[in-house]
């Protein structure tokens, strides 16, 4: 009897059903599982993009990446204007007088923003008193 029992874990152990390797097996299929639900995410994503482009069709575009043509021909004016891209009017770092020229801005939207600042409560004060007036007259 005690022969057969070890024949019996021995051929339990063969055909795999315990031991390390079993357990590899379950995870491996479980492993299996998730790259098909992966693959499933993958789909759906493609999915998507093909909505977006279907979307963009509509709207009379060709497709989702006309928007990044466009900037692509911004940039090549800027390039002709001699600047390296479309951003860099904005940062003004064409050159050391850019930088220069930058730094006057930056002064000048400075003082514009205390004129606007300065205005804003000019107008403020009027509204104000105006009230005080409408008040007054009831």
């Amino acid at each position: 009897r005690e022969r057969e029992r070890a024949r019996g874990q021995e051929g339990k152990r063969a055909r795999g059903q315990e031991g390390k390797r079993a357990r590899e097996g379950a995870r491996g299929r479980e492993r299996a599982r998730e790259g098909a639900r992966g693959r499933e995410r993958a789909r759906e994503g493609a999915r998507g993009r093909e909505r977006a482009r279907e979307g963009a069709r509509a709207r009379g575009r060709e497709s989702e990446r006309e928007g990044e043509r466009a900037r692509e021909r911004g940039r090549e004016g800027a390039r002709a204007r001699g600047r390296e891209s479309e951003g860099e009017r904005a940062r003004g770092r064409e050159s050391a007088r850019g930088r220069e020229s930058a730094r006057a801005r930056e002064r000048e939207s400075e003082s514009a923003r205390a004129r606007a600042s300065e205005r804003a409560r000019d107008g403020a004060r009027a509204r104000q008193s105006e009230g005080e007036r409408v008040s007054e007259q009831e």
